[in-house]
């Protein structure tokens, strides 16, 4: 099957027939289409979109290029979470272990972060010791000893997809539902898993910015899994002020270990809560979500959800001391308490603003060959609406140089707005599709 002809059709707004998107995939697999054709074909996607069928044949065919990971000889059904990132997102770590904690596998293969502050492998990456790169044979069998993984993307895992999200990086074509739908969900079809549940951002610390947005591509994602056998709900969530208060890996994962002693941010614990309590009802250990949000405040008052980290810690080869000595994780040189200029209420915490100061301190990659500096980053931050006096802290700076610290003292300033009135968010969960 000649490219060119493949590349015509979807140009001319045809539908390709799931043979042709083989052929495409195939292509990018073996190296056998050239780059300039496959991102040609990407373009002519772009513009002129898929139907949902073609949306779970590029999905299936993104899946197949690769290892299916087999975990039916785990008890019980297998229930992962994602998200499509926003800032401060560190959901991943206290969710998998309160949800394993309370019966519910969760084999759970992340990626890092390109952008403000790293991903959740990056996070977990900070913790001494502690391993991403198994091999399928040690995340299943870690999964059916333990009940609970945090790997990253092996090699052998829908390696169309790291071909094709490079093209689609720069050739301008990443925002495009059907082709945001094949990498999200070839890589999580591929991981063994019986159920999922989407965390759908929108806001000014998301990559979706409207509520609408967000809610075209929760749709094409739940309709897409459940047409590939899964079962899925998606959570529309807002993030216009960073979720949590903290930005930075080490942070991130301090906090993180906070939420498992039951003191986490209030929004982080809402966020947690709800999309633990969605994947506690899809694995069948609760029948609605009052009940699912119990079992979870158990697994938290109970110490349970603790032990099950400190398990998936010392599994991967980490130091779970950190459990209880979170000073163990890595430590920046500086620090500085940026202060209130005046009283008052938080008007405004903007997400995106931090985020750039997090970058600027090296805690994100702005290209992805970038090292991330795990000790970086933002903590205590103040929250929308939270009344302050003149000279309160605002904030903590964590850097490892002097010259990116006073750059983050103005970028952080600017971010924080200090008003006579108290400034009103969104509500954190937009809308919920069962």
């Amino acid at each position: 099957m000649f490219p060119q002809h493949v590349i015509a059709r979807k140009r001319d707004g045809h539908a390709l027939t799931r043979e042709e998107i083989d052929a495409f995939v195939r292509g990018a697999t073996d190296g056998s289409w050239a780059d300039y054709q496959l991102s040609a074909l990407l373009m002519a996607i772009f513009w002129r979109g898929m139907t949902s069928q073609e949306t779970l044949d590029y999905t299936e065919a993104m899946m197949r290029s690769g290892v299916v990971a087999d975990l039916s000889a785990v008890p019980g059904i297998k229930v992962d979470k994602h998200s499509t990132g926003g800032v401060g997102d560190k959901v991943s770590l206290p969710l998998a272990a309160m949800v394993a904690a309370c019966g519910v596998p969760v084999p759970m293969i992340s990626g890092r972060g390109l952008g403000h502050s790293g991903g959740t492998l990056d996070k977990l990456e900070s913790i001494p010791g502690f391993r991403t790169d198994l091999s399928l044979d040690a995340y299943r069998a870690q999964v059916a000893k333990i009940g609970c993984a945090l790997i990253g993307q092996t090699k052998d895992l829908a390696p169309s997809d790291k071909k094709l999200y490079a093209l689609r990086d720069v050739t301008a074509t990443v925002e495009c539902i059907p082709l945001i739908c094949g990498s999200i969900l070839s890589k999580k079809l591929a991981e063994g898993i019986d159920a999922l549940v989407l965390d759908v951002k929108y806001g000014r610390g998301a990559f979706m910015k409207t509520q609408a947005d967000a809610r075209r591509l929760a749709d094409a994602l739940v309709k897409v899994g459940r047409a590939g056998g899964k079962r899925v709900r998606a959570l529309i969530t807002a993030v216009h002020e960073p979720l949590g208060r903290s930005v930075g890996n080490a942070l991130e994962v301090a906090e993180s270990l906070a939420c498992l002693r039951g003191e986490g941010p209030a929004d982080l614990m809402t966020v947690t809560n709800e999309l633990g309590a969605h994947m506690l009802i899809l694995g069948g250990v609760a029948s609605d979500m009052t009940s699912a949000r119990q079992q979870l405040q158990r697994s938290l008052s109970s110490g349970a959800a603790e032990r099950k980290f400190r398990e998936v810690i010392v599994a991967q080869g980490g130091d779970g001391r950190v459990i209880d000595e979170p000073g163990r994780l890595p430590q920046a040189r500086l620090t500085f308490i940026l202060t209130a200029p005046r009283a008052g209420f938080v008007a405004d915490v903007d997400a995106m603003g931090v985020a750039l100061a997090a970058l600027r301190l090296g805690a994100g990659r702005a290209k992805a060959e970038d090292r991330i500096d795990p000790a970086v980053g933002v903590s205590a931050l103040v929250k929308i609406g939270e009344r302050v006096t003149a000279g309160a802290p605002l904030a903590v700076i964590h850097a490892n140089d002097e010259a990116a610290l006073a750059e983050v003292r103005v970028m952080l300033a600017a971010a924080i707005c200090i008003g006579d009135q108290p400034g009103v968010v969104p509500a954190l969960i937009a809308e919920t599709i069962v």
